[in-house]
């Protein structure tokens, strides 16, 4: 049974599973990952969710002001094991509707080149490419998407 939580960083579960998340990263970027860590703090989130199936957290995600009316999303991230059972989409959209009752009217968020399953993912949930936004516009690697909400 998947039951989908509100929470905040400070969630234990949460910490374990972008703790997960860091080590995933860190291997598929190798030297680009300290660039890419920086953006990766969760001391301006306020916004996290995690997921459970059967009592086990298995996939959290959160988001976090931008700018006006837009909301960034953040710590994307499903265990293997828990994979390929439509969670990422259900994180996705729990994160899009706290967004919308939070005021937001659009959603954006930056994933690597190297990350196809994300990718896949992000345009499945009809998000957009955009051009590079912040800290990520001159940045090769990055794709960045966004959603009207």
């Amino acid at each position: 049974m998947i039951k989908i939580i509100r929470t905040t960083p400070e969630n234990i579960d949460f910490i374990s599973l972008i703790n997960k998340l860091d080590k995933d990263i860190k291997l598929r970027d190798g030297d680009e990952h300290t660039f890419f860590a920086q953006f990766n703090k969760t001391d301006s989130i306020k916004n996290a969710i995690v997921v459970y199936d059967e009592l086990k957290a298995v996939a959290c995600g959160a988001f976090k002001f931008y700018e006006e009316g837009v909301a960034e999303i953040k710590r994307m991230y499903v265990n293997p094991e828990a994979r390929g059972k439509g969670i990422a989409s259900k994180v996705l959209t729990e994160l899009e509707f706290w967004a919308k009752e939070e005021n937001y009217t659009s959603c954006i968020l930056e994933t690597g080149k190297k990350y196809p399953e994300a990718i896949a993912l992000y345009k499945k949930n009809g998000f957009v490419v955009i051009p590079n936004y912040g800290q990520y516009e001159d940045i090769e690697d990055s794709i960045c998407f966004q959603k009207i909400l």
